[in-house]
């Protein structure tokens, strides 16, 4: 037997009695958080929202109250805070701001360092006083930030995110540009006011599939 054929056999021998490597099994794909989606129908347009209802089940089961009993219809956009001149950065603020009397019991608070939901371009989250005062009034965020998140151990929780802007962001942008009433508000809002709210005719869930995300 030559040399060259020898090596080959001697080859394929250690390969036979080597034993079959297993193949490790792929990894399951994360679970993606299911959400619900909702339209809010304005006389500018519509602004179509992802609540997170997974990560943020407490804020958005609260929303989805308001939205299914209709007490969103109704309301208004009535706040626009721009934090620079070009606003690439600021938010604007709606809810049952005067109607007090349409509003459900304080939630617990969700902060972001337990949902892991941040205040990032677009995203939605609830304004309050005090932590778990929170009830019927929200804003989006334009631009990211991050201060809003709260701050890893002291006692700034930062704000509740529970969800985003799929679909309107041009409104909100647009809504940050109109005339302030440079008397109305109180405190640290005063100057923030538009001078005429957008309205905010209807607030709807939208159908999807499967039909378990809504």
């Amino acid at each position: 037997m030559t040399r060259t054929l020898w090596a080959s056999v001697f080859g394929l021998l250690v390969a036979a009695a080597l034993p079959a490597q297993e193949v490790a099994p792929a990894a399951p794909a994360a679970p993606v958080p299911a959400v619900v989606t909702v339209v809010l129908s304005t006389v500018i347009g519509e602004i179509r929202v992802e609540l997170e209802k997974d990560r943020a089940p407490v804020t958005v089961a609260n929303f989805l109250r308001y939205v299914d009993a209709k007490r969103f219809d109704g309301i208004t956009w009535y706040r626009a805070l721009k934090l620079d001149a070009d606003g690439k950065y600021g938010l604007v603020q709606g809810g049952l701001s005067g109607t007090v009397n349409k509003a459900f019991k304080p939630i617990a608070h969700e902060s972001p360092a337990v949902t892991g939901l941040r205040h990032v371009d677009g995203a939605i989250s609830m304004a309050r006083l005090e932590p778990g005062s929170a009830t019927a009034e929200f804003f989006v965020v334009i631009g990211d930030l991050a201060s809003l998140d709260g701050v890893a151990g002291t006692e700034d929780v930062g704000y509740a995110v529970f969800g985003r802007i799929t679909n309107g962001m041009d409104l909100i942008r647009q809504m940050l540009d109109l005339p302030r009433d440079p008397e109305a508000g109180e405190g640290s809002m005063k100057g923030q006011i538009l001078a005429q709210p957008v309205k905010i005719l209807t607030v709807r869930r939208v159908s999807c599939e499967p039909a378990a995300q809504c």
